[in-house]
């Protein structure tokens, strides 16, 4: 069993590896880091793929390790990934209508961040991104919401 997840794994980890680098470069914006967090996902997805208990889950299983793995990374550099009830402030506000997609993005919390990359970067429905996330549909749901809500006041211009 554990030779067929294994080659299960493999062949998914080889089939998504565009997409896995993708969701790991969106988190370090950096190709080096990435590169790291596909390479150190992978080896993690080998050796713990005997842990999975069903094929058809291996899929979801690995994006979660690669999520995991890239907040890790930014943890280590010292990259802050804000908590639900931390918000970054800064003592100059630039200027809004000046703002990129990725610097709204970076005012998100890691799993509103993750939200937001899975189910418009990857197409991800919300029912895969909660399998991933560990959390049910409505969690995810009110994740996704409150973070388009927050990106359209930063977009906006518009700080409560």
């Amino acid at each position: 069993m554990t030779d067929r997840m294994e080659k299960e794994t493999e062949r998914i980890l080889l089939e998504n590896y565009e997409k896995y680098y993708r969701l790991a470069y969106s988190y370090t914006r950096s190709e080096q880091d990435a590169l790291d967090v596909v390479q150190e996902s992978a080896y993690k997805a080998i050796r713990d793929c005997g842990k999975v208990r069903e094929k058809q889950y291996i899929g979801t299983w690995i994006y979660r390790i690669v999520v995991n793995t890239a907040m890790d990374v930014l943890r280590k550099q010292g990259r802050e990934i804000l908590t639900e009830n931390e918000c970054r402030e800064d003592v100059s506000e630039p200027s809004y209508d000046r703002l990129e997609l990725e610097e709204i993005m970076d005012r998100l919390d890691g799993k509103e961040k993750t939200v937001i990359v899975l189910r418009y970067f990857h197409d991800m429905k919300l029912e895969e991104i909660g399998e991933i996330l560990g959390e049910n549909v409505n969690t995810v749901k009110t994740r996704l919401y409150r973070a388009l809500r927050k990106m359209r006041m930063e977009l906006e211009g518009g700080r409560r």
